[in-house]
């Protein structure tokens, strides 16, 4: 008996969010990205961001920690395929380190732009 579209689509969830924790459980930068998503979400409360804000940083809080994961993934694949260090696998997973600082780098200067002056504004410096 085969499962229903339904079934199939549940365990796909299952699936994605146990890879999630698996991120967040075994990854130190996964927990740095979260704990700084903590900072920025409890800053954005505090300053009461319009809707508009949050968006843009939601959307920069998930490619970061996206990147992360697709990091994480294919540095882990990469050790199975080849424990041995090679160069073209050194490559990889320095391009893949490469795009989740890109993305970080990026999610910092999201930052300061979508924070900064209302939290200036907050502190009365403008």
């Amino acid at each position: 008996m085969s499962d229903s579209p339904l079934q199939r689509r549940l365990r796909s969830f299952r699936f994605a969010f146990r890879g999630i924790g698996q991120l967040f459980a075994r990854e130190p930068n996964a927990r740095i990205h979260a704990l700084a998503t903590l900072c920025v979400v409890g800053l954005g409360s505090f300053l009461g961001l319009p809707a508009r804000d949050w968006a843009i940083l939601i959307v920069t809080i998930a490619l970061v920690l996206a990147t992360e994961a697709l990091n994480s993934a294919l540095e882990a694949l990469a050790d199975r395929v080849a424990p041995d260090d090679h160069p073209l696998v050194a490559r990889c997973k320095d391009l893949a380190a490469g795009a989740v600082l890109l993305a970080a780098l990026g999610a910092v200067g999201v930052g300061l732009l979508v924070l900064g002056p209302p939290l200036l504004a907050a502190l009365g410096l403008t």
